[in-house]
């Protein structure tokens, strides 16, 4: 087999597996990413036993399920699948950091957009929009810019930049540090605890970035005003009107998200990885 074809080859089982373990993760874990989302746009806790405001993590499970049903936690999954899947395809190969980051972010803003405004609608599962009609609606009230469906791309930007150059700086770092095992397991779990602690890390300095891009991409307080605009004046009033604390809402969610979802994305991509290697080997 000559080098292109092999370098084709490979190429091609690469994406196989990075979009399949994609897949996989976003359908697994999505609930946690609605209940960070829901938890972010909340401007504050109101009253306990109302329905539409969450103390915490379990409350929001809890009443998601009874006023909204089982169906609910799985808002909005279909913008990240058809952005996520090929994303992780790419980057199982791409350069990381912060470059890599500024780049998905410009391609998966416009599925954030409509993602946030399918989690944050709290009617029953069964009586929300289409992901279609929702994009179909905010492209025709306000446009492909920065108040329709690119609003918060910047604070899309910083987030995803943030994170890939801390995760994949501090993963390929640490690692390099390490020993490597001889036994398979025992160097997959090394991989999977960096991969953990990498996640977890990255989530604590680039979630305020997070808050923004939710306060600015869902529902506004005033119907008709809009209160959050940019990423900074964002992260500044949310600062000033609910303390510092509040840039780190939904922290619990995304990094329990991130660590599931980081040894997912590992075991579906080594074993998808392998099995289209050695079925077109």
């Amino acid at each position: 087999m000559s080098d292109t074809k092999r370098i084709l080859k490979e190429a091609a089982i690469q994406i196989g597996s990075g979009g399949s373990a994609g897949f996989v993760e976003v359908c697994i874990v999505h609930p946690l990413d609605l209940v960070k989302t829901r938890l972010q746009i909340q401007s504050k806790v109101l009253n306990k036993n109302d329905p539409k405001s969450y103390t915490g993590l379990a409350d929001c499970f809890r009443k998601m399920y009874k006023h909204e049903g089982l169906f609910s936690f799985w808002k909005g999954i279909l913008p990240p699948i058809l952005a996520e899947t090929p994303k992780r395809a790419v980057k199982t190969f791409s350069l990381a950091g912060l470059g890599a980051g500024t780049t998905e972010a410009i391609l998966v803003n416009p599925f954030e957009v409509v993602k946030v405004t399918l989690q944050a609608n709290k009617a029953h599962s069964g009586e929300i929009p289409s992901t279609w009609a929702v994009t179909r609606q905010i492209v025709t009230e306000n446009g492909l810019g920065l108040r329709g469906l690119n609003k918060g791309i910047t604070a899309t930007i910083a987030r995803n930049g943030v994170f890939n150059m801390v995760y994949f700086g501090f993963y390929h770092s640490v690692k390099g540090f390490l020993p490597e095992y001889e036994n398979q397991y025992k160097e997959f779990f090394k991989k999977v605890c960096i991969g953990f602690v990498s996640g977890s890390l990255a989530s604590c300095i680039n979630i305020p970035f997070d808050v923004a891009k939710s306060r600015i991409q869902g529902p506004q307080p005033v119907p008709g005003e809009i209160k959050y605009r940019t990423t900074l004046k964002s992260m500044r009033t949310v600062y000033k009107e609910e303390g510092f604390m509040a840039l780190y809402k939904g922290l619990l969610p995304k990094v329990l998200r991130l660590g599931p979802g980081g040894a997912i994305m590992l075991v579906v991509y080594d074993y998808s990885h392998n099995y289209l290697t050695q079925k077109f080997a």
